[in-house]
């Protein structure tokens, strides 16, 4: 299954053209064509902040302000496998029953959640500005839920990103929000590190799908979800959990 970004740059590998090449035009699926070729990368010696400064005005063009490529750069690069100077430690695995979130949701895609229309961003301001949690009753507990479902393929295409707390498949959505399933699964467990959100989980998805391109696993793309707990009470040390749905 094709990688869904560039592990030496981070472009999102949206199709097979954008894909390097091994010795003999085999394709790698790790990285761009930008910067691997012929199982060589194009630029052997460049170091990490030169990739950062060559990368900062692909965003801007895509429109993004440059103090915003240049902190989101700075965050995920180092956790790309070219990178990369400790490998994570390998996911648990667990087996959990369906249950339920209520609260707001958007489609998006990951190659929008790199540019200036983004949608995650502003989906998380009005999550608090609404005091989502406040308007929903008869909630199991505080805990938030990122729930990433209705896959239009896989994890270069459209999703629905749901932001709410668990509730009882009984209770009923307000106007403007939603009551979605997370379904029973088996699922590979990957805890972040302890940091500033968002950057810990930006970095742990890095993590996720490089773990992927190499590891012997299939993801079902049921449902995957973030788990924010009493470990993100502060933002600035956070730690969260990241469940994806494997076979």
């Amino acid at each position: 299954m094709m990688q869904s970004y560039c592990q030496s740059c981070s472009m999102p590998l949206t199709t097979e053209a954008l894909l390097g090449t091994e010795k003999g035009g085999s394709i790698n699926k790790d990285y761009c064509r930008y910067c691997y070729q012929e199982g060589e990368f194009t630029q052997p010696t460049i170091t990490i902040e030169e990739m950062v400064e060559i990368c900062v005005p692909y965003l801007k063009d895509n429109g993004m302000a440059e103090k915003e490529a240049r902190h989101m750069l700075v965050a995920v690069l180092p956790d790309l496998k070219r990178w990369r100077k400790n490998k994570s430690s390998e996911p648990k695995v667990v087996e959990r029953p369906a249950f339920y979130i209520m609260g707001i949701a958007e489609e998006t895609s990951n190659a929008q959640e790199i540019t200036a229309q983004a949608k995650i961003p502003q989906l998380w301001t009005d999550f608090y500005q609404q005091n989502i949690i406040g308007q929903i009753a008869n909630r199991h507990n505080a805990t938030i839920y990122g729930l990433y479902s209705d896959y239009a393929t896989d994890v270069n295409g459209d999703y629905t990103i749901t932001l709410g707390v668990e509730v009882s498949n009984t209770n009923e959505a307000p106007a403007g929000m939603v009551l979605k399933t997370i379904p029973a699964a088996k699922y590979a467990v990957f805890t972040s590190q302890t940091g500033t959100i968002p950057e810990i989980v930006i970095q742990t998805w890095q993590d996720i799908w490089a773990w992927f391109a190499s590891a012997e696993v299939e993801r079902t793309y049921t449902g995957d979800f973030e788990v924010y707990d009493e470990r993100c009470t502060n933002p600035q040390k956070a730690q969260v959990d990241i469940y994806i749905a494997i076979k």
